[in-house]
């Protein structure tokens, strides 16, 4: 009688090893699971840290498919606060960065914020929040352990990611650090 057991042993380690790599990622980017899945691969595209009269304020990262940023391509970024602030103050800090970008609407900018203020948690010191941008449809928005909600309107998610990445941003360094990996900002 024969053993085939040294020949299954090596045909499930060929097997495991071609086999295409599965994404239950938490891997290094630390973005929820369904943050990677939208992006089909988490690549950074770049980070900095926003400081406010000398105070570290909070860090944040942007991320794609491809590791290079597109207004128009689905992309996250993520926020890690080094500062307790409610998400009352993330909400109306919002809206008033998206009034400076041009908004004119007051009646979207009210929308916006209540949106956002049902939305938005307050954060502690070490809280992640995320913003995922899905073109033609809006943002949707996790903490680095569950999902938040969404706010279902393109304008919106162009005004609100724009805080960052506008070239009007009011801060052009946090701009620039974030879309290192594109080369040079769009």
């Amino acid at each position: 009688m024969r053993c085939w057991c040294m020949p299954k042993t090596i045909l499930l380690s060929l097997a495991l090893l071609l086999a295409p790599a599965a994404h239950a990622v938490t891997a290094p980017s630390g973005l929820p699971p369904a943050v990677c899945r939208a992006l089909e691969d988490c690549r950074m595209v770049g980070q900095g840290t926003l400081r406010w009269w000398g105070f570290h304020v909070y860090d944040a990262s942007l991320w794609s498919r491809s590791g290079r940023w597109r207004a128009q391509a689905p992309y996250a970024l993520a926020i890690r606060y080094a500062r307790q602030l409610t998400g009352v103050q993330l909400a109306d800090t919002s809206v008033d960065e998206m009034r400076r970008l041009g908004v004119g609407d007051e009646a979207a900018l009210e929308r916006w914020g209540a949106a956002m203020r049902r939305l938005f948690p307050d954060v502690a010191p070490g809280s992640r929040l995320i913003g995922l941008h899905l073109p033609q449809r809006g943002a949707l928005f996790y903490t680095a352990d569950r999902y938040l909600g969404a706010i279902d309107d393109p304008e919106f998610a162009r005004y609100f990611f724009g805080i960052w990445l506008d070239m009007r941003t009011q801060k052009p360094a946090l701009r620039a650090a974030l879309l290192a990996g594109n080369g040079q900002a769009e």
